[in-house]
């Protein structure tokens, strides 16, 4: 069963690349007549059998599935992984990461259009589809539509099928292709190396190497085995994948030897899609059906995986918070309705901007390169961390070189499409840039100006607690304001509690939240400083684990007091029985710059990265409502940030 919902889940995008891979393949070589076709089609289906064995199964399947983060995988999680040793990795991680959310607006509009195109020219009964493209257009932005709309719902109810009707697709392409093979076994040549060697040469390759950028496309669904390992556990990845190898090759196959024996027909006649052609033609509705259903699974698939990174990106500082819900009862099932709704808009774009699958086709790929080349160097940085070095050496060589063979391959079709891939991955990193650096400069001067020691505000804070003479403010008043391990914290939050309208609380909490390295982490340490009532909480959360605030922090009182670390807080009145935890009040200092034009001593690349972070919290999620606050009491008090705050020297007295 687990082997079953795999196929499902994982291979989505790379079982859906017949439906295109060979039609981009003749697209790009163009009419050069039946004696060209044999040659064309053995060299093609070895560059994509030997692609997906070099790329798929020993890159990601033998090699990066071993680089598990708590049996989690994907770009983020192998950037937690060698984050402590090589700081400077963020840069490929933010690259790879805004690659592939990228390539999550492309695959579902070139495999529904792919699949819906094949009932181009076709009869039902009835009905008669024409020719031409704009019906085809009208019901790809439908179903594309219907996706994103039933996305909120979570994706439980329907998720159990998603394995069976992928068993049937697999099977559906791989009898085909075998019956197809059967009636020209010598394609089965093409296996061996020397075909896709002699091909990359042979002057009926009339684009050389650039060839590689449409071989590409049918491995493009690799990162996703690698992505989605947590879901399903590698052992059944293991125990899948030779099944699809075989069932896509056997596609592959099927498809180049009916080019073959019909390549006469093409040279004098407009090419139709060879995966469509293949099949016969009382098994054509299945095809197309069957071919839609898993072009739906497939964008699906991609849909989910866009959230999923997106709320790692989150967790590790490398995106602005967006409001995330779970649907389901699984923690796994995501939905963020920003994303949802960017990733709406650009799909359909995309779909009515390029028109037909052989356009899209051109955008396809470069995204997925520039991701591969980035986890490529992690995964280097990770074999040298387990002191694998000569392994190391060899592997980044190899697939460096390879893979940047592929993106050469993929830029040449820059001005056919390409530029709308990197656009958006531009506009992507751009975000992830602003947000992660723009963070790190803030905390820099922050550091250089406005830390100061909790220790030595010790007695004021005791003293403050036990004034009967000012109101009480709350019995646990809350900070979310980090603290070093020597105490360093700041100035604003001790200026809210002390210099504004002193806060009188029976228990002050400094919480720093923590976002750990493994993805369902949840513990927490407690210091006390030597006092009763002033506590800092290092709250440590996987990159996985939801942000719920007010729970952690009364499941951490009830554990002190049990302990007698803090005084009892029972309150006199009270509707819950045998209630021992008091109210809580939540601060949160919504810090700004009074003036970032002013701050003379700041560079205009902190400036700028510095305010491009203000915009973006200015415009996505607050923090009361990312901890989980929404129905707590949360005082939100606006304070300056102390940057570069120099006296004025030319200021003078009259």
């Amino acid at each position: 069963m687990g082997m079953i919902i795999t196929l499902g889940i994982v291979y989505g995008d790379i079982g859906t690349s017949p439906l295109y891979v060979m039609n981009a393949i003749i697209s790009q070589s163009g009419h050069q007549g039946a004696a060209a076709t044999t040659p064309i089609m053995l060299g093609s289906i070895s560059l994509i059998f030997w692609t997906l064995m070099l790329i798929t199964t020993i890159k990601y399947i033998l090699l990066a599935m071993r680089a598990d983060n708590n049996h989690e995988g994907g770009i983020f999680a192998l950037y937690a992984l060698v984050r402590p040793h090589a700081k400077w990795l963020i840069f490929p991680a933010l690259v790879g990461g805004a690659a592939l959310l990228a390539d999550g607006t492309l695959t579902p509009a070139v495999t529904v259009t792919s699949a819906i195109e094949g009932l181009k020219g076709q009869t039902l009964g009835p009905l008669h589809f024409s020719t031409g493209q704009g019906w085809v257009l009208l019901v790809v932005t439908g179903i594309l539509l219907g996706l994103f709309l039933v996305q909120r719902f979570g994706t439980e109810m329907i998720g159990w099928s998603f394995g069976p009707l992928m068993l049937i697709w697999f099977s559906f392409i791989g009898i085909v292709g075998l019956r197809n093979l059967l009636a020209m076994p010598t394609v089965l040549r093409a296996l061996s190396p020397v075909y896709a060697i002699t091909f990359l040469f042979s002057p009926v390759n009339r684009h050389g190497i650039f060839i590689l950028g449409s071989i590409f496309l049918a491995t493009t669904g690799a990162e996703a085995l690698y992505s989605d390992m947590g879901q399903v556990g590698k052992q059944n990845i293991y125990g899948t994948w030779p099944f699809v190898y075989l069932t896509l090759m056997l596609s592959y196959l099927g498809q180049g030897a009916w080019v073959i024996r019909h390549g006469a027909e093409m040279a004098v006649s407009s090419p139709a899609n060879p995966f469509y052609a293949m099949v016969p033609g009382r098994w054509q509705i299945f095809a197309i059906v069957i071919a839609t259903v898993a072009a739906i699974i497939a964008s699906q698939a991609l849909i989910t995986g866009s959230y999923t990174l997106v709320h790692e990106a989150i967790s590790l500082k490398l995106l602005p918070r967006l409001r995330i819900k779970f649907p389901g009862n699984v923690k796994s099932q995501l939905y963020i309705a920003t994303v949802n709704w960017i990733l709406c808009a650009v799909t359909l774009s995309i779909v009515w901007y390029f028109r037909t699958s052989d356009n899209m086709e051109a955008a396809y790929g470069l995204a997925i390169t520039v991701t591969m080349l980035m986890t490529t160097m992690l995964l280097h940085a990770f074999l040298m961390q387990k002191h694998h070095r000569a392994l190391a050496r060899v592997y980044v060589i190899s697939f460096g070189l390879l893979e940047s063979l592929f993106l050469l391959a993929s830029l040449a079709k820059f001005v056919h499409g390409g530029y709308v891939t990197l656009l958006i991955t531009l506009l992507i990193l751009t975000v992830m840039v602003f947000w992660y650096y723009g963070n790190l400069r803030r905390d820099a001067h922050l550091a250089e100006t406005e830390d100061v020691s909790l220790s030595e505000f010790l007695p004021q804070l005791e003293a403050l607690s036990a004034d009967d003479g000012i109101p009480s403010f709350s019995t646990n008043l809350v900070y979310l304001s980090p603290v070093t391990k020597d105490y360093q914290i700041k100035r604003a939050t001790i200026y809210s509690i002390l210099d504004q309208q002193p806060k009188r609380a029976r228990v002050y909490w400094f919480v720093t939240v923590n976002e750990a390295d493994t993805p369902y982490e949840c513990s927490y340490t407690i210091d006390t400083l030597g006092t009763r009532n002033v506590i800092d909480v290092q709250l440590y959360l996987g990159f996985k684990k939801p942000q719920r605030l007010n729970v952690y922090l009364r499941q951490i009182v009830n554990d002190l007091l049990d302990e007698g670390l803090i005084d009892d807080q029972t309150p006199p009145y009270s509707s819950i029985p045998f209630r021992r935890v008091g109210n809580f009040k939540f601060v949160m200092l919504n810090q700004q710059f009074q003036d970032l034009g002013v701050q003379g001593e700041m560079s205009t690349w902190d400036r700028l990265l510095i305010g491009g972070r203000l915009l973006l919290q200015r415009i996505t999620l607050s923090p009361t409502r990312w901890y989980g606050l929404e129905f707590s009491d949360v005082i939100e008090e606006r304070a300056p940030l102390f940057i570069g705050q120099q006296p004025d020297r030319t200021l003078r007295r009259r």
